[in-house]
């Protein structure tokens, strides 16, 4: 980059910028099935006044999750296989494989992986408790053997029944190892993230089947769900302002786009829609996580914010953690972040958008005081407090926080 260009040269005009949201039209009234979908909302998450804190399952991921496909493919290959890069976030992949394949792949994986002695993340896996099994029914076998004839031999058949076990749950273990290490070689070549759903970056466009609309049109919820026993789920639903015109013509449905996470910490919730307001906002660098990592040179705010040494890292600081880490210090780190997640100061912070839509802050202007309490155990005596007027965004908004 020469010294007279700008990083904002590089992006479209429709870049999104939480500093320069324009003004929208007023969100449409909500039919009978809307209101009753927001009955399931608890919260509706602020815009801007970015936290700078990014959620677990990405600040420390599984080596498993992206460091062996980068290590396999290398930077260039990796940058168009990973569903995350620095110009678009893609939410749809499409497999070139039919269907005969994927019948047999999933009951080979399914097998695999559920006999397995490893489990996710180098954990222990099920074949631990089946090959207890088999020792159990070993032993029922030796008990009813010696009360029914104590004078026969010792049964040594029986011990077919636990070493059939183990060599089941062995071969599980193997094909999954096998598969796990091989299987990029695959999805490298058959498996492809969309960019035609996807959030981008360098647009500022949100992709859709529906159709593509600017990301300050959609709004981020954290959506309650419930089973048959009671037990409550939450997830972050990003979902499209003006139903309208973004209708599925199918199913009628409103688009929205889902944003799991690996714990039931609503403050992760919060953290992913921090992260995805830091990944489209470009004024701000690139959300500093590993997956990310390998493109930062690439994205001009990032190139110039690393370069003017802000980000205080090296340029390779996760690929070299990655490369000396083990599962073990990579699941101890994971969960210590949990804890700065779940103490960030998400509640009653201001929300830009209310500057922008006529009539947005006539609701979900309060927020539950204690976020992560509020979502284990709701109750009338909770307490809610309201969010503070929205003002400029620029210098309250924050970056990665380390």
């Amino acid at each position: 980059m020469s010294q007279t260009e700008q990083p904002q040269d590089h992006y479209a005009e429709t870049a999104f910028r939480a500093d320069a949201i324009p003004r929208q039209a007023p969100p449409p009234e909500k039919s009978v099935w809307g209101k009753l979908g927001s009955n399931f909302d608890i919260a509706r998450l602020p815009w801007g006044h970015y936290v700078g804190v990014n959620p677990s399952e990405f600040e420390y991921e599984y080596s498993g999750g992206w460091y062996r496909d980068y290590e396999y493919m290398g930077a260039q290959d990796f940058h168009d296989f990973n569903h995350l890069n620095e110009l678009r976030w893609s939410k749809f992949v499409d497999e070139d494989i039919g269907l005969v394949y994927r019948f047999f792949r999933f009951w080979f994986v399914f097998w695999t992986h559920l006999l397995s002695f490893i489990g996710p993340g180098g954990g222990k896996g099920g074949g631990w408790f089946v090959s207890a099994i088999g020792v159990f029914v070993l032993l029922l076998l030796l008990i009813s053997a010696f009360l029914v004839n104590p004078d026969e031999p010792f049964p040594y058949d029986g011990l077919l029944v636990p070493l059939s076990f183990f060599l089941v749950c062995g071969v599980a273990t193997v094909f999954k190892t096998l598969f796990e290490k091989h299987s990029i070689r695959f999805y490298k070549s058959n498996q492809n993230w969309s960019d035609d759903v996807a959030f981008c970056r360098r647009s500022g466009l949100v992709k859709s089947f529906q159709g593509n609309f600017p990301f300050y049109e959609f709004d981020a919820f954290i959506e309650m769900s419930a089973d048959m026993k009671g037990n409550q789920y939450h997830t972050l639903k990003v979902r499209h302002r003006y139903p309208q015109f973004s209708k599925d013509k199918h199913s009628g449905l409103p688009l929205e786009f889902t944003f799991p996470t690996d714990t039931g910490s609503i403050a992760e919730r919060y953290a992913m829609w921090d992260m995805l307001g830091r990944y489209m906002d470009v004024s701000q660098p690139l959300p500093d996580i590993p997956r990310l990592e390998p493109f930062r040179h690439l994205d001009p705010t990032t190139k110039a914010f690393d370069e003017a040494g802000k980000r205080g890292r090296p340029a390779t600081y996760w690929r070299d953690l990655y490369a000396k880490a083990s599962e073990q210090e990579l699941k101890q780190w994971r969960e210590e972040h949990r804890k700065v997640v779940d103490a960030a100061p998400w509640g009653s912070r201001p929300d830009l958008m209310a500057q922008s839509v006529p009539g947005y802050g006539g609701s979900y202007t309060a927020e539950p005081e204690d976020v992560n309490a509020y979502g284990r155990f709701p109750n009338k005596a909770d307490r809610f407090v309201e969010r503070a007027e929205a003002k400029d965004a620029s210098p309250q908004n924050k970056r990665d926080g380390h």
